[in-house]
């Protein structure tokens, strides 16, 4: 590593509108930053595949009601297994939701929304981000970038990107198979196709190791669920910060300032 402090935090693209708890991520790491110097990363995980993981949840400007939206996926397979990255943006989910927008968020926010032209629903979160001035002076790397992969180190515990049923899905890889998990104890499995590196991202327990091995980071900002799960003996030398609290976590932060 060098001298220079590295603060990272990684987050899936989490709504076209970020969810609050990205932006106390946020919040965290540019105060770090302002406190001991460095740079930031932002650990892209746009190799996850959960569709709730795009769920955003608006306030009615005037009712403060709450409403859910949500991509629209061409099929049921892209839906569920397609890892967010290759996830199509459908045209006609667009326009109707730009149309929804109008009584919950700032005309700012429906104007960037509607000339996002992302056709890929990572990719189209990102844009939204970089518009609303959130990823503004830090350095983005995607767990679905080739190069990023082939730079990582070996793990035991992964997911392969597999051509199934006309998709890319995310398949896990169970003692030489390829399994979808449908629900509860159910499976299917996609025929062995041969893959490398630039195919694989890691399940929940390696990707810490997995992250590290490239970005090398000094410090790294954990989420409030996050800090359940992460191996930190897996790396050692990070410095673990807790993210702030932030009220209704969950929800989309529609404000125009950080």
């Amino acid at each position: 590593m060098s001298g220079e402090p590295v603060i990272c935090f990684g987050q899936q693209p989490c709504g076209f509108f970020p969810r609050r708890f990205l932006v106390a991520k946020i919040r965290t790491a540019r105060r770090l930053q302002a406190e001991i110097g460095g740079r930031i990363v932002f650990f892209c995980h746009d190799s996850d595949h959960d569709p709730r993981e795009t769920k955003t949840i608006v306030r009615h400007r005037r009712l403060g009601e709450p409403l859910p939206l949500n991509f629209a996926f061409a099929n049921k397979w892209q839906r569920k297994f397609s890892p967010l990255y290759a996830k199509r943006v459908l045209p006609e989910w667009q326009i109707k939701t730009a149309a929804t927008l109008h009584p919950y968020v700032d005309p700012f926010l429906v104007k960037a929304f509607e000339e996002t032209h992302a056709t890929k629903v990572a990719e189209f979160c990102l844009e939204m981000y970089q518009r609303m001035g959130f990823l503004e002076g830090m350095d983005v790397v995607r767990s679905s970038d080739p190069a990023f992969r082939e730079a990582a180190c070996e793990i035991d515990d992964y997911y392969v990107d597999v051509p199934y049923e006309g998709e890319i899905v995310r398949a896990r890889y169970v003692q030489g198979q390829l399994l979808l998990h449908k629900g509860g104890d159910v499976y299917e499995t996609c025929p062995r196709v041969p893959f490398g590196k630039k195919q694989i991202s890691p399940a929940r327990d390696t990707r810490l190791k997995w992250m590290q091995s490239v970005v090398q980071c000094t410090h790294y900002v954990a989420g409030a669920s996050e800090q359940d799960y992460l191996r930190v003996a897996d790396a050692p030398e990070i410095n673990f910060v807790h993210r702030e609290t932030i009220e209704r976590a969950d929800e989309a932060y529609t404000e125009l300032q950080l």
